[in-house]
C-alpha cells in the first residue's frame, strides 16, 4: 500500500469534461484526463483492502457489484501512486484485454463495490484504468505479439462486438488461428454503432483492431451468416465457431399510431449518425437529423442519454425523455445497501447538456406514452403521455395510468430506447441451435450450444448487459474453446 491513510487526506476528483457550451458543438470526446500527479493522488485513495469487493464481479439481489473481469485493482492503484505506470499496465493487461473501452463506457460496478464507498466517495477506479492504458499506448508499451506459437487449430468468431473481439483476442493469444466475421462495414458492434463518438472515439476501436490484426487475427466485414448451407460450409472449414452476435432485437413501443413516420429505434438513429460522421463528416446527408425538431426519447437508460446528447448536438428544438420508472433518491435507499450498485439520482453527460441548452433535466419520471399522433402525411406530430403508479399484483408490479394526468406534447422525431428483447434468430437457425424460453441459445454446459462445435458468449448468451460483462464472457468462452480444442486429438 503506497500511501497509508491516503483516503483520509484526499477527496475524490473525477476526470474533467469539456464545458457543455463547447462540446455540444461537435462530436469529439468530451472527457479530459487528469494530469499525472493528480491521478497519482486519486490512486493513493485506494485502501488496498483485505477483501476487495471491487474485484468480485458478482450479483447481489440482482444488482452487480465489482468488476466481472476481476481486475487486480488495488495492485495497479498502488503502482500508479508510486509512478510505476509500466508495471501498472502489466497488471491491468493480465485481466482486461480492452481497458481503453471499459475506461470510457463502463458504468464502473468496480466503484460500486469499493470499500471506501461505504462511508465516503469511492476510489476513481475507472479513471485510473483509463490513465494506465492511454499512457501505455503513448509510451509504446502496448506492442503486438508477432511470434505466437500456433496450435494448428482454426476458430471463427461471428460478431465483431465486445464479446467477439474479446474472444478473438484471447483465442489468438492462446495460439489458434482466428477469423472474425462482422455483418456491418466496420468492426466493433455496438461499440462502433451503438455508442456515439463523443463518448467513445471510433479511432480508439480501430487502434485496437489494427493491433489485433498485427497479432494475426483476420477481420472480415460485411459478412453475415444466415443460411444453413453457409453454416455447414463454415463448420467444415473451422475447428470451432463462436457466436457473439449480441442481443439486438429492440423492444418495441406497442401503442396506437406506431406506424407513423419519423419514429426510429435508438440504435438505428445512433448508428446512422455515427456512420455518416465517419464516412463523410455528415456531408453525405444520410444521418437522421434532429435539427429543428421536438425530440421525444422513450427510455431513460444509457442509450436514451446518448440520444439526448446526439439530438442536442444536431440542434433539436426540444428534448424530452420518457421514463416509466420513478426518479431515484438523492442517496441510497434502505433496500439498496452497499456494495450493491447505487440507484441514486444523477445527471449523465446527455442530461447535463440538455439542461444547459434547454434549462431543465429532460426526463419525465413515472410517465409512459399511450398514443402517437400523426399529420395527414403520416409523420408524427405529437405523443399522448400519462403519469403512472406502480401497483403490486399477483403477477408482480405493474404500471397503472393515473386519471387526470393525461397530456399531449409535441414530437417531430420519436426515438425508442427501451432496450432489447433478445438475439436475432437467423444465425442460430443456420447452425440449428436450440433456444430456451428467452430465445437465448440452449446449453447444458457453460458457453456451449447444442451444436458441439459451436460456442456462444456475451449478450447473445446472457441477454442485454454491460460492455464489461460481454468482454468477460468473451475471455471466459475463449478459454473453454481452447480447453476443448486442446483435448481433441
Amino acid at each position: 500500500m503506497g500511501k497509508i491513510g491516503g483516503f483520509l487526506q484526499h477527496g475524490r476528483k473525477d476526470h474533467g469534461s469539456r464545458v457543455p457550451e463547447e462540446r455540444i458543438g461537435d462530436f469529439n470526446e468530451f472527457a479530459i484526463r487528469l494530469p499525472e500527479e493528480e491521478q497519482k493522488i486519486q490512486a493513493s485513495r485506494c485502501m488496498n483492502c483485505g477483501t476487495p469487493f471491487c474485484q468480485t464481479g458478482m450479483l447481489i439481489d440482482g444488482r452487480v457489484t465489482g468488476c466481472p473481469l476481476h481486475n487486480l485493482i488495488p495492485e495497479w492503484n498502488d503502482l500508479i501512486f508510486k509512478g510505476k505506470w509500466d508495471e501498472a499496465y502489466d497488471r491491468l493487461a493480465l485481466t482486461n484485454p480492452f481497458p481503453e473501452f471499459t475506461g470510457r463506457v463502463c458504468p464502473a460496478p468496480c466503484e460500486a463495490g469499493c470499500n471506501l464507498g461505504l462511508n465516503e466517495d469511492p476510489t476513481s477506479i475507472k479513471d485510473d484504468e483509463l490513465q494506465i492504458i492511454e499512457r501505455a499506448f503513448e509510451a509504446g508499451l502496448v506492442k503486438p505479439m508477432r511470434n505466437l506459437s500456433r496450435s494448428g487449430r482454426t476458430v471463427l468468431v461471428i460478431g465483431g462486438g465486445s464479446a467477439g473481439l474479446a474472444a478473438a483476442f484471447t483465442l489468438n493469444r492462446l495460439g489458434h488461428r482466428v477469423t472474425v466475421f462482422e455483418r456491418s462495414d466496420r468492426m466493433g458492434g455496438l461499440l462502433m454503432y451503438g455508442i456515439p463518438n463523443m463518448k467513445l472515439d471510433k479511432k480508439i476501436i480501430q487502434r485496437r483492431i489494427d493491433f489485433m490484426a498485427a497479432e494475426g487475427v483476420e477481420f472480415v466485414c460485411n459478412r453475415a451468416v444466415t443460411t444453413k448451407d453457409d453454416a455447414d460450409a463454415l463448420l467444415d472449414k473451422y475447428d470451432a465457431i463462436v457466436l457473439c452476435c449480441g442481443s439486438t432485437n429492440p423492444r418495441n413501443l406497442a401503442v396506437e399510431g406506431r406506424e407513423a413516420a419519423e419514429i426510429y429505434y435508438a440504435v438505428d438513429y445512433l448508428g446512422r449518425n455515427t456512420k455518416s460522421l465517419l464516412d463523410s463528416d455528415f456531408s453525405d446527408g444520410k444521418a437522421t437529423s434532429a435539427e429543428g425538431k421536438h425530440v421525444v426519447i422513450v427510455g431513460g437508460g444509457d442509450t436514451g442519454t446518448d440520444c439526448a446528447a446526439s439530438s442536442t448536438r444536431q440542434g433539436a428544438l426540444s428534448v424530452t425523455q420518457i421514463e416509466i420508472m420513478d426518479c431515484p433518491p438523492a442517496e441510497r435507499a434502505a433496500n439498496n445497501p452497499w456494495p450493491q450498485w447505487p440507484s441514486v439520482y444523477k445527471q449523465d453527460y446527455g442530461q447535463q447538456e440538455v439542461n444547459f441548452k434547454y434549462g431543465a433535466d429532460p426526463r419525465r419520471w413515472l410517465t409512459t406514452v399511450t398514443k402517437i399522433n400523426s399529420d395527414s402525411s403520416g409523420k408524427v406530430v405529437s405523443v399522448d403521455i400519462v403519469k403512472v403508479r406502480w401497483e403490486k399484483t399477483e403477477k408482480g408490479f405493474i404500471p397503472v395510468p393515473q386519471k387526470g394526468t393525461e397530456e399531449t406534447i409535441p414530437c417531430d422525431l420519436l426515438l425508442i430506447a427501451m432496450g432489447f428483447t433478445g438475439p436475432e434468430t437467423p444465425v442460430m437457425d443456420a447452425f440449428s441451435i436450440e433456444r430456451d424460453a428467452r430465445g437465448l441459445p440452449s446449453s447444458k454446459t457453460l458457453y456451449h450450444t447444442t451444436n458441439e462445435k459451436v460456442f456462444t458468449a456475451g449478450d447473445q448468451r446472457r441477454g442485454q448487459s454491460l460492455v464489461v460483462w460481454a468482454i468477460a464472457e468473451g475471455v471466459e468462452c475463449a478459454h473453454e474453446v481452447n480447453k476443448c480444442l486442446r483435448l481433441q486429438k
